[in-house]
């Protein structure tokens, strides 16, 4: 049986359904309270990684256990939270992470998930680590403006990275859970080519068929907007990667082919996928 943290996510709750797919027990974990839909013989268990002991009753019988942390995880007690799942029997653990850690590894952005990281290698337990870097998902908060006004304000409107599907990260997620040879691994996870804001904009007017005006925003609009959810250590670490990206943060990694043996899926893909919300 296979326990997955973060279940109403975008990858979480791909992951259970592509376990349930391939036969796996799986118990779905996310915080509220409110029903979320499941996939057929996929159990719910409300818990919160504030509180580890919570956690404990979903992880009777488990194998393994996915592992999102909401921010960078500087509230979380991971030490506690390996134990429990160490105590209730999971040998193993995939954790969701980020690109940043490594092609950033002073950014006070994302220290605290580089120390996650850390505990979770020394820990007793099996472990593989995904470092995905941004996420098309992204593009969400560009519902509101395209639906009310088929406009998009974004900044380093030219500035391209190659931002990955999560279905791509729920499937080598899956793999990883499903298969004990990726033991001790960290794969770098992305999209396969650069794709900037303004190329985005053009794949959802595509899938929508019709224009989406693409506006530049300025670096200060962005984080006034930004810092409306994310800490400021956070928001200057985005904007960073958005507007400056490394050479590390635009490399094209093999690391989902290597693992599902296709090509990741491109932005337009997901673009096409997702775009009745959008309209």
């Amino acid at each position: 049986m296979f326990v997955v943290v973060g279940a109403t996510g975008n990858v979480g709750s791909t992951l259970s359904s592509t376990l349930a797919a391939a036969g796996s027990a799986v118990t779905a974990v996310s915080r509220g309270r409110r029903p979320i839909a499941l996939p057929a013989g996929v159990r719910h268990h409300r818990a919160d990684l504030e509180r580890p002991e919570s956690l404990r009753p979903a992880l009777v019988g488990a194998e393994a256990l996915f592992l999102l942390v909401e921010g960078a995880g500087a509230h979380l007690d991971m030490r506690e939270i390996l134990r429990v799942a160490a105590a209730g029997g999971v040998k193993r653990i995939v954790l969701q992470s980020s690109q940043a850690v490594g092609t950033r590894p002073e950014s006070p952005s994302h220290a605290p998930l580089r120390a996650i990281e850390d505990l979770v290698r020394r820990s007793e337990l099996g472990w593989t680590i995904l470092r995905p870097g941004g996420f098309a998902s992204n593009a969400f908060a560009w519902i509101d403006p395209v639906r009310g006004s088929r406009m998009v304000a974004a900044p380093f409107g030219d500035v391209g990275l190659p931002v990955v599907d999560p279905t791509d990260i729920a499937e080598v997620a899956a793999a990883a859970l499903l298969d004990r040879s990726h033991d001790g691994r960290t794969y770098e996870l992305t999209g396969p080519a650069l794709s900037t804001p303004r190329e985005r904009v053009a794949d959802l007017a595509a899938a929508l068929g019709e224009p989406i005006r693409f506006v530049d925003q300025t670096p200060d609009e962005a984080r006034e907007q930004l810092l409306r959810f994310m800490p400021p250590p956070v928001v200057e670490g985005t904007l960073a990667i958005l507007g400056a990206p490394t050479d590390a943060e635009q490399r094209i990694s093999p690391d989902v082919a290597a693992v599902l043996g296709r090509s990741p899926r491109p932005f337009a893909a997901w673009a096409t996928r997702n775009i009745n919300a959008f309209r």
